[in-house]
């Protein structure tokens, strides 16, 4: 994705620099530019578009992961609306540059994955809790102590007698 991003704000540096007029672009030029562009979208549609639902529903304990989903489809909805309202202006103003800026993102949550999102493959959602507790980094903010089980706090009828 980072390459084909980066092939993108080549090609249009390359051709117009920070100014330009497209009416002179061939059409041989415009076409490389779309599959580098669709390349990029598939790549992005089977790796990272999915990441942000399935990465918040596996690592969230079975305690508060319809809260967790809540508010992983808010932010997700947010900064969606939030990105299509500004790329045009960005674009404008960024030219070739807002591709270089989008492919140094993809970097980012690359090495962000890698350091400090756990493995997840072949664990029990119940035992995520224990996952949170031994990771190196996240282990400072987890608490130690197993969770409560839950229960209405009455005892059962045969104790009662």
């Amino acid at each position: 994705m980072c390459i084909f991003q980066t092939a993108v704000a080549a090609l249009i540096g390359g051709k117009f620099g920070t100014t330009g007029n497209a009416a002179d672009l061939p059409l041989w030029f415009a076409a490389l530019v779309v599959v580098c562009i669709c390349v990029f979208v598939a790549n992005f549609a089977y790796s990272w578009g999915p990441l942000g639902w399935l990465v918040p529903s596996e690592i969230s304990p079975l305690e508060v992961r319809s809260a967790a989903q809540c508010v992983t489809v808010s932010m997700n909805m947010f900064f969606t609306f939030g990105v299509a309202q500004i790329f045009l202006k960005m674009l404008c103003g960024m030219k070739f540059g807002l591709f270089i800026f989008f492919a140094v993102f993809v970097l980012i949550m690359t090495v962000f994955v890698y350091l400090y999102v756990p493995e997840t493959k072949n664990i029990p959602i119940e035992e995520m809790s224990q996952v949170w507790r031994e990771h190196w980094y996240w282990n400072k903010f987890v608490d130690d102590a197993e969770p409560k089980p839950q229960g209405n706090g009455l005892k059962p009828a045969k104790e009662i007698v």
